[in-house]
């Protein structure tokens, strides 16, 4: 008998470990710069006394406000996640579901933040639109996306992290965990020195 549950976890190990990092200009690089390249960004931008802002639909929301959370609380980051339902329901009905990211990066952003915009399909319009209007404040962009290799997210980003897969759980999954390494490795995870924050060569 197939060992089912052993297949499925070495798959999604496969697909985090095998996940794609290409720049704006399509440059790809290997997973581990990349990594540490959003630490040394993520600092960046609170040193400069910026924020970090999260935004995703579903599930990849419960990926922001978990990060935001984390980057926040465990990193000592300035971050946070555009999902407050009064905001959401508020923007979606007067202004369009489309609308409910960027209106609040309108409202709330300002040159020099970051946007780390999570979708597992990449087509998400909201999630397009936000990343739209992050460019127009002048804020950084990182993705995350999956599903097909030339969604629309995953050409916008000056990063862009893409997870091989078509199955929601495991682009999920994938994200949450990818952005958790960041974090983790970031606070010195695996090191004998404990860093403070990742050295990038």
């Amino acid at each position: 008998m197939v060992n089912r549950l052993g297949l499925y976890l070495a798959t999604l190990s496969r697909l985090i470990s095998e996940t794609e990092v290409t720049e704006r200009s399509g440059r790809s690089l290997p997973l581990e710069e990349a990594v540490a390249k959003v630490g040394v960004a993520a600092h960046t931008v609170h040193d400069a006394g910026n924020k970090i802002i999260f935004i995703g639909n579903g599930g990849s929301a419960a990926v922001a406000s978990h990060l935001a959370i984390d980057f926040s609380k465990n990193g000592g980051l300035r971050s946070l996640a555009f999902n407050d339902a009064s905001a959401l329901t508020c923007l979606g009905n007067d202004l369009g579901y489309e609308n409910v990211f960027a209106k609040q990066l309108e409202f709330h952003a300002r040159a020099g933040d970051l946007l780390i915009a999570i979708s597992s399909s990449g087509q998400s319009a909201n999630i397009l639109a936000a990343v739209a209007a992050a460019r127009a404040a002048k804020v950084g962009v990182i993705t995350f996306s999956g599903f097909a290799r030339d969604n629309e997210l995953r050409r916008v980003g000056d990063l862009n992290f893409f997870v091989r897969s078509s199955e929601y759980g495991f682009v999920e999954v994938a994200h949450l965990s990818l952005c958790h390494a960041i974090l983790d490795l970031d606070m010195g995870w695996g090191s004998s020195v404990q860093p403070a924050r990742l050295a990038v060569s």
